[in-house]
């Protein structure tokens, strides 16, 4: 995946096949079967009171100011049209995750495989130490017994991160989750016409200046990365899913702090938007609305989230087929 230094995936020549080898980080085995498909989501399901209600519209998609990777393929703007739907203020939380797990069963891809991914900074020295890494992103370690429970692995857990993203959930994982909730994955399209809260044209969810008045604004890598870590922001991996200002929408942190999985294909993997806490724009630049990158289906990372969005409640009166239009949601509500 070309997204390899952002969150690494399991297969292919630089991921677990290729990078740390096939029986997995320190020999733990894959799943013996695939993970569980989940059932379709129930359209027209009536979404949380914390949803915004997106009326739709079209808006310019993508970038043309080269700023990202080439291979992204971020231009060229177009005008793009989506309909109304209704979408989660934060990305799912570790607690809405647990509620998930506590009353499905469900079995994340990370568990089945006995592995994810974890940045080295955030693993005891002796664990990282002894981690298989990714041979072209060596910051990256392959830990046994890292999951959603345990995000830096044994002995690591998620006691005081209940408002934190859950994260080391997979593409598979994610559409379970917003299946069980009566909803589903956003489109990229959706997905970047919400995360501009109405901004046209603009770099970030509140304009074109990374950091307006030296404010941080998002949860993003300070320092030399990926061997000296400040955390001027005061915070060191994830962050709590409100801990920035909204968009214009009333969405919180749709960049930095973690990637959020998309509906669609690209590369033979899923589309993430929004970069993660290792985004900076002297490195990745991923955090920018129109940046885009790619994922496997199964892969898992400690930077790696998602966020659920809605239909609207049925067709119309007319028989149509066509659902009702939605119209938008102040977040002031």
């Amino acid at each position: 995946m070309n997204g390899l230094c952002c969150s690494p995936g399991r297969h292919g020549p630089d991921g677990i096949g290729g990078g740390i080898g096939s029986a997995g980080a320190d020999g733990a085995a894959g799943p013996a079967a695939g993970a569980a498909q989940a059932p379709g989501p129930r359209p027209g399901a009536e979404p949380p009171s914390h949803a915004v209600r997106l009326p739709g519209g079209t808006f310019r998609m993508g970038s043309d100011e080269g700023l990202g990777h080439p291979d992204d393929e971020e231009g060229p703007v177009r005008a793009v049209t989506v309909g109304p739907f209704a979408a989660a203020t934060t990305t799912v939380t570790t607690a809405r995750w647990a509620e998930f797990v506590e009353e499905t069963g469900h079995v994340s891809d990370a568990e089945r495989f006995g592995w994810s991914h974890v940045f080295h900074l955030h693993l005891p020295p002796a664990v990282a130490a002894r981690a298989a890494r990714v041979r072209s992103a060596p910051w990256w370690c392959a830990v046994r017994g890292a999951d959603w429970r345990h995000p830096e692995g044994p002995g690591s857990d998620l006691a005081g991160r209940d408002d934190h993203p859950a994260v080391h959930v997979s593409w598979r994982d994610a559409q379970a989750w917003c299946a069980w909730a009566g909803g589903r994955l956003p489109t990229e399209a959706e997905w970047e016409y919400a995360a501009r809260g109405g901004l046209q044209d603009a770099r970030y969810p509140w304009g074109d200046e990374p950091r307006p008045g030296g404010e941080h604004r998002c949860n993003i890598w300070q320092g030399g990365f990926p061997w000296r870590e400040e955390t001027a922001d005061g915070w060191a991996g994830t962050a709590p899913v409100t801990t920035y200002a909204p968009n214009g929408f009333g969405l919180f942190q749709t960049v930095g702090n973690v990637w959020e999985w998309c509906a669609d294909r690209r590369h033979g993997g899923r589309v993430i938007k929004g970069g993660s806490f290792l985004c900076h724009d002297a490195w990745c630049n991923r955090y920018r609305v129109a940046a885009r990158s790619a994922n496997e289906e199964d892969a898992s990372a400690a930077n790696a989230g998602f966020r659920c969005v809605w239909d609207p409640p049925g067709p119309d009166a007319t028989g149509s087929g066509t659902h009702r239009a939605w119209t938008a949601t102040s977040h002031t509500e």
